[in-house]
């Protein structure tokens, strides 16, 4: 039966309810920072049982840099994109030049928000549903924030003092956090320019120990070059 419908091509789709095909989300590169922006939502329990707070959080791709973050008591896309323009106008950003890149959830999506991003000239995409890994980066910094040895067993008391916790962690993460992906260095250093000159150091410093100690040494030193340029969803390479 199947021989004879494919010799007639009778088992292509037919009809109106053909599926949504899903394409991957453009590929961006991060070379300096407040070019490419992602951002995300996550929950943080509240004192009632199955009620939450929620982070708003916005990430520089390029030194992984916490630019901007809120804790609300709901999701709303006006208060997504009140945080985006609060955000550009705080780092003199230049929006125009800026790529916002989040999942598929209704305050990145909403009227308000996609309304604030057009009105700034910020360039939005999108991941495909349900599939994480086209926002890769907030998802580990959430993963970051909920496995730090001080963040709560239990839900927080209230909103303040959930800020108050994110606060600190904004700071730590931004300031002290010597982040792998970066090379060891802050993501403030990377921001503001000093991650070079960090490096470099550190290059002088194991130079000097391997020429004191070179039986201590199979082979070069680490190699401590700036990080190098980010992507974001890269394109696949074909052979």
């Amino acid at each position: 039966m199947y021989r004879i419908l494919r010799s007639e091509r009778l088992l292509t789709h037919r009809g109106a309810s053909r599926p949504r095909t899903h394409h991957r989300p453009p590929e961006l590169v991060a070379c300096e920072p407040n070019r490419v922006w992602c951002w995300d939502i996550t929950y943080l329990r509240a004192p009632v049982r199955g009620t939450f707070y929620y982070l708003y959080l916005l990430e520089d791709l390029y030194s992984r840099r916490i630019v901007g973050w809120e804790v609300l008591e709901h999701e709303s896309a006006d208060e997504a994109g009140r945080l985006v323009e609060r955000t550009c106008s705080e780092h003199a950003v230049d929006s125009s030049k800026l790529h916002l890149h989040s999942d598929n959830g209704g305050p990145m999506k909403g009227a308000t928000m996609l309304g604030t991003l057009q009105r700034l000239g910020v360039v939005a995409s999108f991941s495909r549903p349900r599939v994480s890994d086209d926002n890769p980066f907030p998802e580990a910094l959430f993963r970051t924030l909920k496995y730090r040895p001080g963040f709560p067993s239990r839900p927080f008391r209230d909103i303040d003092e959930a800020r108050s916790w994110v606060t600190n962690f904004v700071r730590w993460y931004n300031t002290e956090h010597l982040h792998s992906g970066l090379n060891f260095v802050t993501p403030d250093d990377r921001y503001f320019g000093r991650d070079a000159a960090i490096l470099a150091a550190r290059h002088r410093v194991y130079s000097r120990a391997r020429a004191k100690h070179p039986e201590r040494w199979s082979g070069e030193t680490r190699n401590w070059s700036p990080a190098p340029a980010v992507t974001l969803n890269p394109s696949q390479v074909v052979d």
